[in-house]
Formats: C-alpha cells, sequence, structure tokens
C-alpha cells in the first residue's frame, strides 16, 4: 500500500525494473577477465547501485592492475548492450508502475549510464511507462551519494519527503535514505511472486 502524501515513485531499474544483473555479471566477468581483473559473483551484487568506473578504480587498486576505468567502463558497457537478451521485466514491480501511471510521477533513477539504462528499459518493453529517466552520467555522485534520487525528484518537481524509492540494492536503499526519501526493499516482494 502506498501512503496516500507519496507523489512520486522512483525505480532503480537493474534487479528492480528488469533482471539484467545476470547479463551485466557475465559482462563483468568477460571485460575485467581480458584485463586481469577479478570480481566475484558475491561482491558484485553487494556493489548493486555503485557507477561502474568507481568499481573497477577500486579493483584495481585492490588487485594492482593499472586500467583506464572509463574505458573499461565503455568496453563493459558496450558487451552488456551486445548481449542479444539484456532482460525480462520483473512482473511485480513492473505492475507497480503500470497501476500508478498517470496517478503518480514516475523515475527511474540508476546507477547506469542514461543510454544503457534507456535501452534496457527499451528491451524489456517498459520505457514508456518512465518520462524521466536519471543515470550516473547526469550527477556528481552515485549511490550511496543521493545524487541521482535528487535530481529525479528535482525533475519531477516535486519534494524528496513525498518520492517513494523501490530499490534492490543495499546501496541504493541508503541513497534513498540520504536523500530524505522514503524507499521499499523490492527483494522480498520479487522473492514472493517467484514462490507464489
Amino acid at each position: 500500500m502506498i501512503p496516500d502524501d507519496v507523489r512520486a515513485l522512483i525505480f532503480d531499474c537493474d534487479g528492480t525494473l528488469v533482471d539484467t544483473m545476470p547479463a551485466h555479471f557475465a559482462s563483468w566477468r568477460e571485460v575485467l577477465g581480458a584485463h586481469g581483473l577479478v570480481l566475484e559473483e558475491e561482491r558484485f551484487y553487494a556493489l548493486a547501485g555503485a557507477p561502474a568506473v568507481e568499481i573497477i578504480a577500486e579493483l584495481a587498486k585492490e588487485q594492482g592492475v593499472l586500467v583506464d576505468p572509463r574505458a573499461l567502463t565503455r568496453e563493459k558497457n558496450e558487451r552488456y548492450l551486445a548481449r542479444p537478451v539484456l532482460g525480462p521485466p520483473i512482473a511485480p514491480i513492473v505492475a507497480i508502475a503500470r497501476g500508478e501511471l498517470g496517478r503518480r510521477g514516475l523515475a527511474v533513477a540508476s546507477g547506469n549510464f542514461t543510454e544503457v539504462v534507456r535501452r534496457t528499459l527499451r528491451g524489456a518493453a517498459i520505457e514508456d511507462l518512465f518520462g524521466i529517466v536519471v543515470g550516473a552520467d547526469q550527477v556528481e555522485r552515485g549511490k550511496p551519494a543521493p545524487d541521482v534520487f535528487l535530481r529525479a525528484a528535482s525533475l519531477l518537481d516535486i519534494p524528496p519527503s513525498a518520492c517513494l524509492v523501490y530499490e534492490d540494492g543495499e546501496l541504493g536503499l541508503e541513497a534513498a535514505r540520504a536523500a530524505g526519501m522514503r524507499s521499499v526493499d523490492v527483494r522480498p516482494l520479487i522473492q514472493a511472486a517467484r514462490l507464489g
């Protein structure tokens, strides 16, 4: 049940609206492996929502490998977008967005680049639900900083306190709190739908 005072819903994309995490992880492993870097699956999920450039820089520093994080980010995104299927829509969360279309403001705020997010939404046939899409390339700091959520609220022209965020990652939930927004951890909803 969405509280009556909520005027806008802001959704993360990967793992929240679209089940892209397997495709992203495969792309990460292929690109990082070719450059001598390792990213374990558990850590990949723990870093969900963080900008790719920051993840690569952190891994390179930890593992003592000299790489250009921006170039590897481009390479990773190209590899991801070249996949024949990016991921299916996540039905219980997309149903919330469809049910609120025209009733409340809707936006997507992601740690990925805007064009990657738009292509992902388009591939899942849900891009038309969201007039506003904010990616990491539109803000100075990525999640867990609140910037993507605050920009989405600003573009919606709705105060942060009247926004509700839907997220699947700890960094995103932290970013929502930092933005002064209420949030819904979608993982239990998705799990319940899979079991039901």
